[in-house]
C-alpha cells in the first residue's frame, strides 16, 4: 500500500464529509433551506432543494467509494459553481465563497490525478 494511495482515500473521505454534512443539514432543515433559497430569489425551491441533496449525497458517495469518482467531482464542481454564484457572490460572503473555491480545488486535483489505488475505480481488474 503506497502513501499517496492512503492519503487520495483521506482526501476522497475528508471532501465528502463536506457534502454529506450539506445534504444531511438540508432533510433535517428543510423549511428553513427552501426559506433561505427563496429569500435569493430561487424558483421551485423544493425540487431544486431536493434535487442539490440528491447531488450532494450522490457526490459524496461517488468520493467515498472511489466509484464513478471523476463524475462525480466534476458533477460536484458544478453544483459548488452555482451555488457560489447564487448564494456566496456578496461581499459579507467571502469566506464561503474561499471555502467553496478550495472544495473545488481539491475535486478538480481528484478529477486530474484519480482516486488511487483503494478505491473501487482504481481496484485491479481481473485479466
Amino acid at each position: 500500500m503506497r502513501t499517496e494511495d492512503i492519503l487520495a482515500l483521506a482526501g476522497r473521505l475528508l471532501l465528502a464529509v463536506i457534502f454529506l454534512a450539506s445534504a444531511f443539514g438540508k432533510i433535517t432543515n428543510f423549511d428553513g433551506t427552501l426559506k433561505f433559497m427563496e429569500a435569493h430569489g430561487m424558483p421551485m425551491t423544493a425540487l431544486l432543494c431536493a434535487c442539490a441533496i440528491a447531488l450532494e449525497a450522490l457526490g459524496a458517495i461517488t468520493l467515498s467509494l472511489g466509484y464513478l469518482t471523476r463524475w462525480g467531482a466534476a458533477a460536484l464542481i458544478g453544483f459548488l459553481v452555482t451555488v457560489t454564484w447564487i448564494f456566496h457572490s456578496a461581499p459579507d460572503q467571502r469566506i464561503a465563497l474561499l471555502k467553496n473555491l478550495a472544495i473545488m480545488g481539491g475535486l478538480l486535483q481528484v478529477m486530474a490525478f484519480g482516486p488511487g489505488a483503494l478505491s473501487l475505480d482504481g481496484r485491479e481488474r481481473p485479466r
